[in-house]
C-alpha cells in the first residue's frame, strides 16, 4: 500500500507531453541482475525411505518454509547473506519483450516435527520402530525423524520471460528514461540441489549438497525501473518439484524420495545495463 501511494505521488513528475518524449532505445541486448528474498508454501507429500534394513513410506507429510527474521546484519552481511531464503538471477533480453535468465531460488523446506500420518512398509532392525506397517496410524516425532532441506531447497533454473510496458497498454505517456512499469509472465525449469538435514532415528545425517531431482514452474510479476538502471521486482511463482534421489544419512544406501507442488512470493532489487545501446 505504501509503495502504491508513493508511486501515485511520484507519477506526475514522470508524465510528459508527447513532443517531450525522446526516442526510446530497445531492450534488446540489456543485461540485468537481481537479488531478493522469498516466502514459500508446499503441498503435503508422501516421503519414501529406503535403506539396508528398511523400506517404508510416510503419507501426506506436512512441511513449511523457514524465513529468517529480518536483521540488517544477517540480510546484508557478506558472511550471512545466504542464511535467509533468497533469490538470485542474471538475465539477457533477446529482443524488446523477451529475456532469458538463469538463477537460484534458495528456498527452505521444513517438515513439521510432530504430526500424525499414515505409514506403510517395513522396518527390520532392533529399534522400537521394528515391524511391518500397512497404512497404520503413526505419529512422527523428533526422536524418529527430522527431515529438512534447510541448507537449501536449492532450485537451479533457467527461465524465459515476457515483459510488457503497462503504461503503453493504458495509453499513459511517460518518460521511459525515468520510469517504466512492466508486467512479467514466464516459465522455467531446472535441477534441485538440496543440502538436506535428515536424522532418521539417530543415524548421522548426510551434510553435503546433492543433485536430487528436477523442478519446473510458471510465474507472473511486476517490475518497476527507475532511470533505466535500478529496478524493483516482485514475482509470484508456482510449480512442481520431484526429488527421487535425496541423500538422508551418511550411509550411501540410505535414500528418500518425494514430490510436491510449491508456490513462492519473492521481492527483489536489481540493476540493468545495455552495453549495446
Amino acid at each position: 500500500m505504501r509503495l502504491s501511494i508513493l508511486l501515485l505521488l511520484l507519477l506526475p513528475s514522470f508524465i510528459t507531453n508527447a513532443q517531450d518524449i525522446k526516442e526510446v532505445k530497445t531492450n534488446k541486448g540489456k543485461i540485468y541482475a537481481f537479488w531478493g528474498w522469498n516466502r514459500g508454501w508446499y503441498t503435503n507429500s508422501d516421503i519414501h525411505f529406503t535403506g539396508d534394513n528398511y523400506d517404508f513410506t510416510l503419507n501426506d507429510v506436512e512441511a513449511t518454509d523457514r524465513q529468517t527474521a529480518f536483521d540488517w546484519g544477517v540480510y546484508f552481511g557478506l558472511s550471512t547473506i545466504t542464511i535467509p531464503q533468497t533469490n538470485f538471477r542474471l538475465g539477457y533480453f533477446i529482443n524488446d519483450n523477451i529475456d532469458i535468465s538463469v538463477g537460484v531460488d534458495h528456498m527452505k523446506y521444513v517438515m513439521v516435527d510432530i504430526q500424525d500420518v499414515k505409514i506403510s512398509g517395513e522396518i527390520n532392525d532392533e529399534s522400537e520402530y521394528n515391524g511391518s506397517y500397512d497404512n497404520n496410524d503413526f505419529t512422527i516425532n523428533p526422536s524418529f525423524l527430522k527431515f529438512e532441506h534447510t541448507d537449501g531447497l536449492n532450485y537451479l533454473n533457467a527461465e524465459i520471460t515476457y515483459n510488457k510496458n503497462i503504461f503503453d497498454l493504458i495509453g499513459l505517456k511517460t518518460n521511459k528514461e525515468k520510469i517504466q512499469l512492466d508486467y512479467l509472465l514466464g516459465f522455467g525449469l531446472g535441477a534441485l540441489m538440496p543440502k538436506s538435514n535428515v536424522t532418521l532415528y539417530g543415524n548421522e545425517n548426510h551434510d553435503e549438497f546433492h543433485f536430487a531431482g528436477y523442478g519446473f514452474g510458471a510465474k507472473a510479476g511486476l517490475n518497476i525501473t527507475f532511470y533505466k538502471f535500478f529496478f524493483l521486482r516482485s514475482e509470484y511463482k508456482g510449480g512442481f518439484i520431484n526429488m527421487p534421489d535425496i541423500r538422508t544419512t551418511s550411509n550411501e544406501n540410505d535414500r528418500a524420495s518425494q514430490h510436491f507442488w510449491f508456490t513462492q512470493l519473492n521481492f527483489n532489487f536489481g540493476f540493468a545495463i545495455n552495453p549495446f545501446n
